[in-house]
C-alpha cells in the first residue's frame, strides 16, 4: 500500500509518515497542492492520499478537486487539517473527500480513520 503526504508542515509530514510506515504504508512526500498532484500524475499508483487544507501555491481543497476531476478515483483521499468548521467538512466531502481528520491527532485517530477506510485494521 502507498500513501501521498500532502501538508506545507515538514513536522506534519514526518509524524504522518512515522505512523503510517508502522503500518506497513510506503509514503512520499509532497510540501503542496502543486507537488502532490505531480506526485499522483508521474508515478507509480496511490492508494490513499492525506492532504492538509492551508497550503501554498495550491491548497488542498483545490487538489482534492483536480484530482477527482482527473480520474483518479481509485485514490482514497482524507484531509487532514485544523479547518473544524462543519463547512469545511461538507466541502470536502461533496468535492469527493473519502474521510476527514482534524489537527491534531493521535495514531489512535489515523486508526479509526483508516480502518474506516478499509485500509487497516481498527
Amino acid at each position: 500500500m502507498r500513501a501521498l503526504i500532502v501538508d506545507d508542515s515538514r513536522f506534519v509530514r514526518t509524524i504522518l509518515r512515522g505512523m503510517l510506515e508502522t503500518k506497513g504504508i510506503e509514503c512520499e512526500e509532497a510540501a503542496d497542492g502543486q507537488a502532490g498532484m505531480d506526485r499522483l500524475q508521474g508515478g507509480a499508483p496511490f492508494d490513499l492520499a492525506l492532504v492538509d487544507w492551508n497550503m501554498p501555491v495550491m491548497d488542498g481543497f483545490a487538489m482534492l478537486k483536480q484530482l477527482r476531476a482527473e480520474g483518479f478515483a481509485s485514490v482514497k483521499v482524507m484531509m487532514v487539517t485544523t479547518e473544524a468548521e462543519n463547512d469545511f467538512i461538507i466541502r470536502a466531502l461533496n468535492a469527493g473527500a473519502d474521510e476527514y481528520m482534524m489537527k491534531p491527532f493521535d495514531g489512535e485517530a489515523l486508526t479509526e480513520k483508516l480502518a474506516l477506510l478499509g485500509l487497516a485494521e481498527d
